[in-house]
Parts: structure tokens; sequence; C-alpha cells
């Protein structure tokens, strides 16, 4: 299957930063840390990724930004607005949205009662996301009754997405969407990613697959012990030696 051309980064300015992570210092557990000094910046509609070696705090980065792990150090802004030390249900108020690698689905509901789930706090709107989101999930308007629990693991990470979707959020968060899928589970995936993306919604995304992750970002971020070790266009660190000699050449699968 041809790999999605990554869209191309709309001309922004100040204003037009969603998700702003300056100098960022987190971990779990008090007196180490994971994220150790952290920066990235996500623009509307970009389609951000990151990548590196496993331990680098990719997936530990993304929980931060949505409040599950500990700040020591930084700030992370959305929409120019502090969200640090906030809970899960502001953080979704203020349009972040998460989608983690595993258990993300309420397997004994069914698909429309995940989706409902989504918009618990303002479920008039009910029928506008579901329009939108199975614009994108075509397949999900036709199987809304059907139990989330016996999907496969590429129809949950669906269902999982078009939930996160249905609040209109300003900025989706991917922990490893591909993450245990086929080959062509996995090229689905990515497809549906940049469709997410491409139908306007800001996407940060950390990924194992680190050359199909680059193929389809606009820009990449590559972590390394907790930092950004790399930034620039998707295409720009596919290209780099730098980054092909010591990520790609493990991380990345052609």
């Amino acid at each position: 299957m041809s790999t999605p051309a990554p869209a191309t980064a709309p001309t922004t300015t100040g204003s037009d930063i969603v998700v702003d992570v300056q100098d960022l210092t987190a971990g779990y557990l008090p007196g180490i840390n994971i994220i150790n000094g952290a920066n990235l910046v996500a623009r509307k509609g970009e389609l951000i990724g990151i990548i590196g070696p496993n331990g680098a705090g990719k997936s530990t980065l993304l929980k931060a930004i949505f409040g599950m792990v500990k700040i020591r150090g930084g700030d992370i802004t959305v929409n120019g607005e502090s969200i640090v030390g906030l809970n899960a249900d502001k953080l979704v108020q203020r349009g972040v949205a998460f989608v983690p690698q595993t258990n993300n689905v309420f397997p004994s509901l069914s698909i429309e009662e995940n989706l409902q789930m989504g918009l618990y706090q303002n479920p008039k709107i009910y029928a506008e996301r579901l329009e939108f989101v199975t614009g994108i999930f075509a397949e999900l308007g036709k199987r809304l009754k059907q139990r989330a629990g016996s999907l496969s693991g590429g129809e949950r990470q669906m269902v999982a997405m078009s939930r996160a979707l249905m609040m209109e959020p300003s900025v989706l968060l991917l922990d490893e969407p591909s993450a245990g899928l086929s080959p062509v589970r996995q090229d689905d995936a990515f497809l549906r990613v940049s469709d997410i993306n491409k139908a306007g919604v800001t996407t940060i995304m950390v990924e194992q697959n680190a050359r199909r992750c680059l193929q389809i970002c606009d820009r990449g971020y590559v972590l390394d012990q907790g930092r950004d070790a790399h930034t620039g266009s998707g295409r720009d660190l596919l290209n780099d030696p730098h980054v092909i000699g010591l990520y790609l050449g493990t991380l990345g699968n052609d």
C-alpha cells in the first residue's frame, strides 16, 4: 500500500500555536526525571511525529501533556493557556484528547456507547460529531451496535480515535497507534491518522515505526534521554545522515 504524502504545513504565526511545551521536566517517581528539558511546538493543522529509542520518554511526554505524569519544571500551554496541574476532565474541556496505546476502549460497551462516553461533557452535539467521525471511519457508522470487545485491535484503535474526536479537540495525542497491529493494519492506521489530520485536527503522534511516522508528519521530534535531540520536517529527518545512523537504522521499517 502506498504511503500517504504528508500534508503541507500551513503558514503560521505565534497565534497559530496550539501546543507549546517549554523546557519540560517530568517523571513518575520522586527524584527521577524521565523528561529532561524537552521542548515541542504544534501549530494549527500540523501533524507532529515523535520518535526515538526505547526508553527515550516518548510516551511519557504525551502523558505529561495529558496530566498523567508529575511536572517538575517548565510549562505546557494549549492555545496560549497553561494546562499544568489540570485534571483530565479539565484538559478535555480545554481541547486536549489522548488515545493511549492499550486499554483504549470500553470492551463491554457498544461502539455507539463508546462514542457517547466521549461526549459525556456535551451530549447535545452527538449527532453532529457522529457525522464527523463516521466521515473518517465510515465502517463504524454501519456497526454502531456491535460490542467493542468483539473488535480486532485495529478496529478498537478506530473506536478509540473516534471517541477522542467526539469533543472536537484542539489537539489529538496518539500513543503508538500502529503498535501490535499486522503490517496491513499498520498501513491502515497511518492512513487514518493522516485522514484525521487532513480533516483539520492538530495531531501529535508518538510512534516506534519511525520511518512511516516521518513519511506522513509535517514535522518530527527525535527524543533521546528525555530531550528533543533533533527536530525538523519529516522529510528532512528522513534524509538526515545523523538521524539515519543513530535512530532509523534500528527503529525504522522500510
